[in-house]
């Protein structure tokens, strides 16, 4: 069963903490650190368009790339309802294809975390560079393996939200750096009747020096990389370098 294929039904109920406020906020607080005021923007993994359409009203023209059909069809509802013209693409982001180049390729909430071969990620950086205008800015995050060995791996979370619950357990693996997830969701279906499916997610972690190489054979640099588990102090940007037990790390890479 694909990824995201039922889980798109209650993703964003999921979700629903997720601090996409910031997260746009110290992207565009990036924009500024970096002197660049990106116009057209390609976001990757976009899933259900959380980030897209809060850029979208923000005056940036946004197309957004996602492999799942059913997470599309969440965001392209969300277009609709909020009157956006956001441009939405179901393609693999290894093998991404634009009618033209881009200011920004983002990459968010972990997507770079599913590419679990060295070369497929490198494929993505070289596409990213192509796409990119000169100087143009690719940002992204990634899941730490300090996250995946001490936070995540061997442990079973459990939510229950209104009208969908899941049970969520992990397994890492940490000479392959591989984090397993095996999901169990119940969503209501009717007052008295929950629909039970299940998804299996795999991640894999990299260490900044795995990023640093792909980005030199790719022709891109880096210009940055922060800490983003704490990335706001006093309703302003930290950029913080991370720590050893950084669970979430934000680069900034230029073409």
């Amino acid at each position: 069963m694909a990824i995201y294929q039922n889980f798109s039904q209650c993703y964003d109920i999921f979700m629903a903490h997720t601090p996409y406020d910031q997260w746009v906020a110290f992207i565009e607080a990036l924009f500024t650190k970096n002197n660049k005021q990106p116009s057209l923007v390609l976001e990757l993994a976009c899933g259900t368009g959380s980030v897209t359409q809060r850029l979208a009203q923000k005056g940036y023209n946004m197309i957004g790339l996602d492999n799942s059909a059913e997470m599309l069809s969440v965001a392209s509802n969300k277009n609709r309802v909020a009157g956006s013209n956001v441009l939405y693409v179901c393609q693999d982001m290894r093998r991404f294809e634009l009618y033209g180049t881009v200011d920004c390729v983002l990459c968010l909430c972990d997507g770079l975390n599913y590419i679990l071969d060295k070369r497929d990620l490198l494929k993505i950086f070289k596409l990213v560079k192509n796409y990119l205008n000169p100087g143009g800015l690719f940002i992204f995050d990634l899941n730490t393996e300090y996250k995946y060995e001490h936070v995540l791996g061997g442990n079973t979370f459990a939510e229950d939200e209104e009208g969908a619950a899941y049970i969520w357990q992990n397994y890492y693996d940490k000479k392959r750096r591989l984090n397993e997830y095996a999901v169990t969701f119940f969503v209501e279906t009717t007052e008295t009747l929950y629909c039970k499916f299940e998804e299996t997610h795999s991640q894999r972690a990299y260490s900044s020096e795995n990023i640093y190489l792909a980005a030199q054979v790719a022709g891109l640099s880096v210009q940055g990389m922060y800490d983003m588990d704490k990335p706001f102090h006093k309703n302003k940007p930290v950029f913080k370098r991370p720590r050893k037990t950084t669970e979430r790390i934000c680069f900034v890479l230029e073409g």
